[in-house]
């Protein structure tokens, strides 16, 4: 497992790209996670607790994060870059 000793870094995403992003399940709207719910979904991760969708453990933490609009789906962002894979999203039941 990965484990980051410094601080979580802010996410820098640009607006106009945050803008056309969307689902690529659902094409919902999606917007950027509050840090309090990284560092809850950070939590899980660093205590490997935490699945994708694929079923597969999410082991690097989180620097940020898109919620679908239902906030039913997470998906990650990692190092300003956005992980707009169906089977990345981070399933939200339970967490918030």
């Amino acid at each position: 497992m990965t484990e980051r000793t410094e601080a979580r870094r802010p996410v820098n995403l640009d607006k106009d790209l945050l803008a056309i992003l969307c689902c690529p399940d659902t094409k919902q709207e999606v917007h950027l996670a509050e840090n309090a719910l990284i560092d809850k979904l950070n939590e899980a991760v660093i205590s490997g607790q935490l699945k994708n969708r694929a079923n597969k453990p999410v082991t690097e933490p989180l620097d940020g994060g898109l919620i679908r609009g239902d906030r039913k789906i997470l998906y990650p962002i990692r190092e300003d870059i956005p992980v707009m894979l169906i089977e990345e999203g981070i399933p939200l039941e339970g967490m918030i």
